[in-house]
């Protein structure tokens, strides 16, 4: 289990709500989801190159994700529409979530927004009930921005499917 940095959400916790929205008149709801595993995907921008990485490699084991009864949510401080063009020109078929009003608010309640205005890259791994079972914080403060790769987050998956 990855340990999370002091200033994120705490395994253990229930998971901050939220919603936010993920097209016109679409919102998405954390709490909605009950009963699902979900998977917060932060990233700090659409047009990132590290971020077209990171989305091309889960969205071919979105099968994967599926079997184990896993939402993956995007959660960027970008706008809608941005969203929609990123989400059409990479395919990736996840719901990008848009942070964007107030900036990075949700973000924030996780404990991975920058002060420069973008998110972390980070995962979170939420249990059926709520709870936080797993945090992994890529970019923290000296370390380069990488893609964690899909099989980090489906082994976080299926140990949190497996134990609650």
């Amino acid at each position: 289990m990855t340990t999370p940095i002091a200033e994120t959400v705490t395994i253990g916790t229930a998971a901050p709500d939220f919603s936010l929205p993920v097209g016109l008149g679409r919102h998405v709801t954390l709490s909605d989801l009950r009963g699902s595993i979900v998977v917060l995907v932060f990233y700090p921008g659409d047009w990132s190159p590290v971020c077209g990485d990171q989305w091309a490699t889960m969205a071919p084991r979105r099968s994967e994700f599926d079997a184990l009864g896993a939402t993956l949510l995007g959660i960027s401080v970008d706008g809608i529409f941005s969203h929609a063009a990123f989400a059409d020109a990479r395919g990736n078929g996840f719901d990008l979530l848009s942070d964007f009003e107030p900036k990075g608010a949700v973000a924030r309640q996780y404990g991975v927004y920058r002060p420069e205005g973008f998110n972390r890259r980070a995962l979170v791994v939420i249990d059926r009930e709520g709870i936080v079972r797993w945090v992994q914080v890529i970019d923290r403060d000296g370390e380069p921005d990488r893609d964690p790769g899909a099989d980090e987050i489906l082994e976080a998956v299926r140990e949190v499917a497996s134990s609650w």
